[in-house]
This record gives structure tokens, C-alpha cells and sequence, in this order.
């Protein structure tokens, strides 16, 4: 791990502003890596990360409408009922009418997208993996912490 000074203690804000948006940066550069590095274990299934996270959240809320499931993954609508539209054609889910109101569509994971949610899962632990490689438990409680609280400042603002 790289040993950085620390300006906080300083005072010098300009140096903690300098610090906090390489924060920023690293962690979308872990995140574009990470997406990377699933796009590419996924490209023989045939599938993305975008359609994947809609599997994922059709595996949490079964029979979610299409909006409920944008809101889950943080999409647009239209980019879900895409994605949907995707992953039914590609035999991964089902969608029919709602009982109570048939004019929503649900969803419902097909055998084959519970077994293409598994093969994922599995190329995920082993990016996972390398990416807290050498990275002690204790400091990655920490990074939540600190990340939920960062979030929670964001989304306070909404």
C-alpha cells in the first residue's frame, strides 16, 4: 500500500480538497476496472453488467414492475424496459401481466437467468478478490464507513 502524508491534520484544505477528489478518482477508476473486467468474463454469455444488475434486482423484488426495478438499479425507465426487453429476448426472464393490474408487466427470473446470476456471481468474487488483495478486514470496514457516510451526505441533498 502506498504511504500518503496526510494534510488534514495541517489544516492545509487545499491539500484535503487535492486528497478527497483523488478519492473521488480512484474510486471510479476501481469501478470502471472492476465493470471492465466483468464485461469481459460476461461477453461469451452474452450479457452486460447493465443487464445483469437488472437480473440481480429481479432475483431481490421477483415480480417487480419496470419502474419499480429502474428505481432499484438506479436506471431510467427506459433504460430498464431496454434492458428488459434484452434480457427476455435473450430467454433469461419472463414478463407477464400483473393479477391486479394488467397493465404492468413483471418480471420473473427463467432457469437460465438464475444460472447465468450464479456464473456471474462466481466471476465476481475472483475480481473481488483481486481487488482487496492485501487490504486487512479491518481496513475495509473502515472504507464502508466512510463510504456510507459519504453517501449519505450526497443523498441527503436529493
Amino acid at each position: 500500500m502506498v504511504k500518503r502524508k496526510s494534510y488534514v491534520a495541517k489544516g492545509n484544505i487545499g491539500s484535503r480538497q487535492k486528497e478527497a477528489r483523488r478519492a473521488v478518482q480512484l474510486m471510479k477508476r476501481i469501478l470502471i476496472n472492476f465493470r471492465g473486467q466483468m464485461d469481459e468474463q460476461l461477453r461469451p454469455q452474452g450479457v452486460t453488467t447493465a443487464q445483469l444488475q437488472i437480473l440481480h434486482a429481479i432475483r431481490t423484488a421477483p415480480g417487480g414492475s419496470g419502474a419499480q426495478l429502474a428505481r432499484l438499479c438506479h436506471v431510467t425507465p427506459q433504460t430498464a424496459q431496454e434492458l428488459l426487453k434484452q434480457l427476455e429476448q435473450g430467454g433469461w426472464i419472463l414478463r407477464e401481466k400483473d393479477r391486479v393490474n394488467d397493465r404492468i408487466l413483471t418480471a420473473q427470473l427463467t432457469p437460465s437467468g438464475e444460472g447465468l446470476l450464479d456464473t456471474a456471481e462466481k466471476a465476481a468474487r475472483v475480481i473481488e478478490k483481486k481487488v482487496w488483495h492485501g487490504v486487512p478486514d479491518s481496513a475495509v470496514v473502515a472504507l464502508n464507513e466512510v463510504l456510507e457516510l459519504c453517501l449519505g451526505n450526497l443523498e441527503g441533498d436529493s
